[in-house]
């Protein structure tokens, strides 16, 4: 790997313990990837990896185009293809966080929408999309993921199963991810207290979505 690529590992590593320390996920469930800008592989988590545990040899280089692995390189998760489908449809994107977290994948699979109820939900989620339940690690679970943000959205729920986030930066993805959590949380105990309209202002969201806004 270059040096660039083994800082990205270094910040995935840390992006593995903290999303574990905040409940985004348990143990081996879900994965993490990064690439430099322009460049044509990205370092993925590989199989079987734990992200609270996760040192520089539990990640390997896949090529983006064909999913190819690099020589000498330990197998990639078995959801590679969500992460390499959605580095081909969004040029801008430089890091990939699919998790499972609890609340988001709870409220989706009963039909309630994530309100983002805070300026920060608003400014790093900005919008939630959801795709159905479809089997993990397949081809078809990778298009659809990728689908659902071809069009420059950067949290998708993925059906009965996790999430998948994106960013410009590892930070950014990460960031990303720990709001779209604690919106969904938020959002719960909105519901239990019986309310199901409050949200951060209409005309706030709709600054930030025309990149207008600021936290």
């Amino acid at each position: 790997m270059t040096p660039q690529q083994a800082d990205l590992v270094e910040q995935l590593i840390a992006v593995g313990r903290k999303a574990v320390a905040a409940g985004l996920v348990i143990g081996s469930g879900g994965n993490l990837s990064a690439r430099e800008p322009g460049s044509d592989a990205c370092v993925v988590t590989c199989s079987g990896s734990w992200l609270d545990e996760l040192r520089p040899e539990d990640f390997t280089l896949v090529a983006i185009a064909d999913g190819a692995v690099r020589d000498g390189h330990p197998k990639p998760s078995s959801e590679a293809m969500l992460h390499l489908a959605t580095y081909r449809v969004r040029a801008d994107v430089n890091a990939v966080i699919h998790l499972h977290p609890q609340t988001s994948v709870l409220l989706d699979a009963l039909g309630k929408p994530i309100r983002l109820l805070t300026i920060d939900h608003a400014y790093y989620v900005r919008e939630v999309r959801s795709t159905p339940f479809i089997q993990s690690g397949t081809p078809e679970l990778a298009e659809a993921g990728a689908a659902a943000v071809a069009d420059g959205c950067n949290c998708v729920i993925l059906g009965h199963h996790g999430c998948s986030v994106l960013g410009e930066t590892v930070e950014l993805a990460h960031k990303r991810a720990a709001n779209l959590e604690e919106a969904a949380r938020a959002t719960l105990t909105m519901l239990q207290l019986g309310d199901t309209t409050t949200a951060c202002p209409p005309e706030y969201l709709a600054r930030v979505r025309a990149g207008e806004g600021s936290v």
